[in-house]
């Protein structure tokens, strides 16, 4: 195989990981690497000529005019695209590999984590120990808290059956729940394999204990839960999202919460970093991380393997491991 330039355009803290380090010696086998940070489409452009592969994030996003200067490109690798982005790839025939599904392990571990965290309590427990305020049980078994439960055999509600969606099925096994999944854009049939019951979305949110967000954000996403569905909620369910904050009305979802009868576990905010004097800092029922649910290294590491394994792939004429294809569309974020 002739040597292959290959543009990579990451955000800088990549090449400076030496856990990644691996991934980047891979490439150089393959050809001449070239290392950018490129934010705008304008930037990038200069690079697009020479490249025979690129690997990138999702952005710049590369309008079509930009791709017909790319004479030599043979393959794209993705760690993440946007709807926009995908349909100008599927139109023009562009080979891609997309490893979004990169997230979905760690994604799903923390929903776990959030759900069961928001059903025991954990975070008010230990908060209240760190400053000695914690009520311990004196009349067992009277002056238990019904709020917290166990998960098992609980009714569990997941919006949205992607790749996260998925694992977290998986991970709710043990757990024996009684799973409802909303997803309008899967058979019945493909929600039972997953383990699950098809359900519209009214009735999950009614009846679900727990609900678990996980579907992507676009214009048919936006807002799914807006102040009518938050009041239509079980009293003291758990809400999770691990998505998108657009999904979730936040003032609506702040008034449910100050009623005392919501618990909601939230890595994903309208605004991020997550504004200090945001109300649900201040609310007990509010369980809050700092967009970390996929934030992990092994993420990083699987992306690019991923990726690199593609591009290879892709450079060498073979087909790709993960693909862009257009069933995905309906998944992907505006």
């Amino acid at each position: 195989m002739t040597t292959a330039n290959i543009l990579v355009n990451l955000p800088p803290g990549f090449y400076r990981t030496p856990a990644l380090r691996p991934m980047f010696k891979r490439l150089a086998a393959l050809g001449t690497v070239r290392k950018r940070s490129w934010n705008t489409a304008q930037e990038i452009s200069k690079d697009l000529p020479w490249a025979d592969a690129i690997l990138m994030w999702s952005w710049p996003v590369l309008e079509s005019a930009a791709l017909d200067t790319a004479t030599r490109l043979k393959v794209v690798g993705c760690i993440d695209v946007s709807r926009a982005s995908a349909e100008i790839y599927l139109a023009r025939q562009t080979l891609v590999a997309t490893a979004r599904r990169c997230w979905a392990p760690a994604v799903a571990e923390m929903a776990l984590g959030l759900t069961l965290a928001g059903l025991r309590r954990i975070s008010l427990y230990h908060g209240a120990m760190r400053v000695a305020k914690e009520n311990w049980v004196k009349d067992f078994p009277l002056d238990l808290d019904l709020r917290e439960r166990e998960l098992t055999g609980l009714r569990v509600g997941i919006i949205g059956l992607g790749a996260v969606g998925r694992r977290f099925a998986q991970l709710l096994g043990p757990f024996h729940t009684s799973l409802q999944v909303y997803d309008p854009f899967l058979t019945e049939e493909a929600i039972a394999t997953a383990g699950g019951t098809k359900s519209e979305l009214a009735p999950l949110l009614a009846s679900c204990d727990v609900v678990v967000l996980c579907a992507g954000s676009n214009p048919g996403t936006a807002r799914l839960l807006a102040a009518k569905q938050i009041r239509s909620l079980k009293p003291h369910a758990v809400l999770v999202n691990v998505a998108r904050a657009a999904l979730v009305d936040t003032p609506a979802l702040i008034a449910r919460l100050k009623l005392g009868t919501l618990t909601v576990a939230c890595d994903v905010f309208d605004q991020e970093p997550l504004p200090v004097r945001s109300p649900l800092r201040t609310l007990p029922n509010a369980l809050l991380t700092p967009h970390r649910a996929g934030g992990l290294m092994s993420s990083a590491q699987r992306a690019m393997t991923m990726l690199v394994d593609d591009i290879q792939s892709g450079l060498t004429g073979g087909d790709l491991a993960h693909p862009l294809v257009p069933a995905m569309l309906p998944g992907l974020d505006a």
